[in-house]
């Protein structure tokens, strides 16, 4: 059992509820979130599919970042963020999509981006796509990348909510 099941399971039931089908598209997580919403029995109704983009070439062809996006601003940023969101809802059947991109560590961090920073981004069919920033603890890794999940399954589940 995962820590984050009962969210899991809150945003699966949400989903069903709505008619709401979801894609993810995951960059430091490696599939995490896609991982703790399929732990969940009868995810297949609302999870249409995941991306794993670790690469910044993943990026552009499964989801199409610009190069120019990534050239500019880096693979961790809003601008990346809010474009591989919307180009797992473009790429799927999903009616929403989570996007994350960031610094799991525990090297590859900088001044201006430091081990622990995570951008999220945040797609619905007809809504503007979004960007959320958060800078974890860099305890570990692992805390990293949990963190990363637990926040994605809560934004998803907000903005179900509290559209």
């Amino acid at each position: 059992m995962s820590p984050y099941t009962d969210l899991a399971r809150a945003l699966i039931e949400a989903c069903a509820a709505e008619g709401v089908l979801i894609a993810t598209a995951e960059s430091c997580t490696g599939g995490l979130i896609s991982a703790a919403l399929t732990d969940i029995a009868g995810s297949s109704i609302v999870v249409d599919r995941g991306f794993v983009t670790y690469s910044n070439e993943a990026k552009t062809e499964m989801l199409g970042v610009s190069a120019t996006t990534l050239a500019a601003h880096g693979a961790v940023s809003p601008e990346t963020a809010r474009e591989m969101a919307a180009g797992a809802l473009e790429r799927s059947r999903a009616t929403i999509a989570i996007a994350v991109t960031g610094i799991a560590g525990p090297g590859g961090g900088s001044d201006e981006k430091p081990v622990g920073l995570v951008w999220f981004g945040l797609a619905a069919r007809g809504a503007e796509t979004v960007a959320v920033q958060r800078l974890f603890e860099a305890r570990s890794r692992d805390h990293v990348r949990q963190q990363t999940v637990r926040v994605a399954l809560d934004l998803m589940l907000a903005k179900l909510t509290h559209p």
